[in-house]
């Protein structure tokens, strides 16, 4: 619990108790001072009789008359009661007992303590008050002068959660960073040969390959301080405060040099300057401009090292990226096949697995996976294991989450009609044929008609290894690939329906990209059309610049629906050569929903031998 939340709690208790007391204090006094009789009237009294008892307790008299009704009255506090009654005029035989009651209290002991109470805490509380505004106005001062404090989070590494041992599938970039750790463990073995120490290091990779879990396991091996932050914790929207946020993370690491430093997502603050809103005097320009002057200024006998990771190199600024200031440029790529399964032996550590478990099969099941998807496949295995009170992850769990994280989770609730449960069928069957049929179409996984995510159903084609380059027949295989599954529909029912809207979508971005970006149209010839433009301070690619004519942009819509068009006259010659195929495919499928490799490969063998290529998804 907060210390500093516990101490206003107890001040603001303490101010309403004082504030209650001095109100009911004052009530009382109001109370008291009601219908108060003088000291000669109760004289009078006494003298005529109608007094039958009066209480004296300090200066107050309680007066209690004969029928019974009371009254209060002061007397003098210099002297005694029957002093000053004698004085106006009681004599005393009126004063005798037979007379009435004459009752005296003993003084309170905290009557005094009330009455200095009554004077000193009214001081005490304004006093109170003061101390707390003030104390509060110190406290945002001291917020005020940390503003412009770096955020930064320091581990000392001696107790390392993340090391080398816990990345795999990336083994060239282990290899680089390894050469950093053992500079900063032993700078004297380079320096002796006139190295010097690199002053950056970019971790460059798409999402989820494992570019902060790098980082963590550098900061484990390295034995040295290190400063984690993200580039985002620099700016804000009071110009210069990020630049202040530099210098002083800057300060703090030569203060504990030879050290560390990690700026997560860089990309935050390092984008190219004059390209945003704002101009020159922009806050993450300014932010950039003392960052460049910190990594390679005039200053240049630091040890501190600067790590970052981004996934979007091409949109940093050039100044960032030269040498002197990120001098090594680390490629986190996406693991291959080998690199999976060590991945998934990474990630299965302290999980129960079945005997039966092949990782192998896994790893070749999941093309273009990268660390992140590979963790989440390993924890939704984990959940259909509980789910289903297994004691043990089972090959079957590792294959159904291939597809959970590939297409999403099954939607068994989704009702649909006998008719429309056909059309998908045919359609997936469709897809099957023709790919089974096309020697550079990847070989058939999976066929179900299950739907998943947004897909009615689901045709999972992967390649038998994995692939870089990627062939204009491969294109052009994969284009009718997609397209079997219209052709189907129009094939068999005469007619066509929405679920093909995905598959076209990307058949006519493929063919448009093979013409104007992959120079794989013989009309058009080998030349780029059009420069993409993006906002940078959106990241996000808006528009394009046309570099060519009207007449070419003529050219290049009719080789893509050319290429289109060949490629759905390709998928329709197939099925109605293979109809029979097509009809039993479909008339499985909805018999079980779901077929595999080898029940689809029973029912329609390879027509030719299968080429590797790159993972397709072919959903309804």
């Amino acid at each position: 619990m907060n210390p500093t939340r516990n101490r206003s709690s107890i001040i603001y208790l303490l101010l309403f108790i004082a504030i209650i007391s001095m109100v009911v204090y004052n009530f009382q006094q109001q109370a008291t001072t009601q219908e108060v009789l003088s000291i000669n009237q109760v004289a009078a009294d006494i003298q005529s009789g109608k007094v039958e008892r009066l209480i004296e307790d300090e200066n107050q008299l309680r007066v209690i008359y004969t029928d019974g009704s009371e009254s209060t009255a002061q007397k003098e506090g210099d002297a005694t009661l029957i002093e000053q009654l004698k004085e106006l005029g009681v004599t005393t035989e009126q004063l005798q007992p037979d007379k009435f009651n004459l009752e005296v209290k003993a003084p309170s002991a905290w009557l005094g303590i009330a009455t200095a109470l009554g004077y000193i805490l009214p001081f005490l509380i304004l006093g109170g008050i003061f101390w707390f505004v003030f104390r509060q106005a110190q406290g945002g001062n001291n917020a005020a002068l940390s503003f412009g404090k770096s955020k930064a989070r320091m581990f000392t590494g001696d107790q390392p959660t993340v090391t080398f041992q816990d990345v795999a599938g990336v083994e060239e970039a282990k290899e680089e960073l390894s050469e950093i750790v053992e500079f900063l463990q032993e700078p004297e073995k380079f320096i002796s040969l006139g190295a010097r120490i690199p002053k950056g290091v970019l971790l460059v990779g798409a999402p989820g390959t494992g570019k902060t879990l790098m980082a963590k396991a550098v900061s484990g091996e390295a034995g040295v301080p290190f400063f984690s932050i993200s580039g985002s914790e620099f700016v804000e929207m009071f110009v210069g405060v990020g630049a202040s946020r530099v210098r002083d993370l800057f300060d703090q690491a030569k203060r504990h040099t030879p050290c560390i430093v990690f700026v997560d997502e860089i990309d935050a603050v390092g984008r190219q300057r004059g390209a945003g809103l704002g101009g020159s005097h922009d806050e993450r320009e300014q932010t950039l401009n003392q960052m460049l002057v910190e990594m390679d200024g005039f200053e240049t006998d630091t040890n501190v090292i600067i790590m970052a990771a981004t996934n979007r190199p091409d949109i940093l600024d050039p100044a960032l990226l030269r040498p002197g200031r990120f001098d090594r440029r680390v490629i986190l790529d996406r693991p291959d096949m080998r690199g999976r399964e060590q991945i998934l032996e990474v990630h299965v550590k302290g999980k129960p697995l079945s005997p039966d478990v092949d990782l192998g099969v896994v790893a070749r099941s999941t093309p273009g996976f990268v660390g992140a998807d590979l963790a989440n496949l390993i924890n939704e295995s984990a959940i259909l294991a509980a789910r289903r009170d297994k004691k043990l992850i089972g090959q079957e769990e590792l294959e159904e989450s291939i597809d959970r994280v590939i297409a999403g989770p099954e939607r068994k609730s989704r009702l649909i009609s006998v008719e429309e449960k056909k059309i998908v069928a045919y359609h997936e069957a469709g897809h099957a044929v023709v790919m089974n049929t096309l020697p550079r179409a990847d070989p058939i996984h999976k066929v179900s008609i299950i739907a998943r995510g947004m897909a009615g159903g689901y045709t999972l084609a992967l390649p038998e290894e994995d692939r870089t380059l990627m062939p204009r027949k491969k294109l052009l295989a994969d284009m009718i690939g997609l397209l079997g599954g219209r052709a189907a529909e129009e094939l068999v029912f005469d007619d066509i329906t929405s679920g093909a809207s995905n598959d076209l979508e990307r058949v006519t971005k493929m063919a448009r990209a093979m013409v104007t970006r992959l120079g794989m149209s013989d009309e058009l010839g080998p030349m780029v059309y059009g420069q993409k433009d993006e906002l940078i301070f959106l990241g996000r690619e808006i528009s394009e610049q046309r570099d060519y004519s009207e007449a070419v942009a003529e050219k290049i819509d009719a080789e893509t629906r050319r290429l289109v068009s060949d490629a759905h006259e390709k998928a329709k010659q197939i099925l109605i050569e293979y109809r029979e195929k097509l009809d039993a495919i479909a008339k499985r499928l909805l018999e079980v929903e779901t077929i595999t490799r080898e029940e689809f490969e029973d029912i329609f063998p390879p027509p030719s031998p299968k080429t590797s290529g790159t993972p397709e998804l072919l959903a309804a």
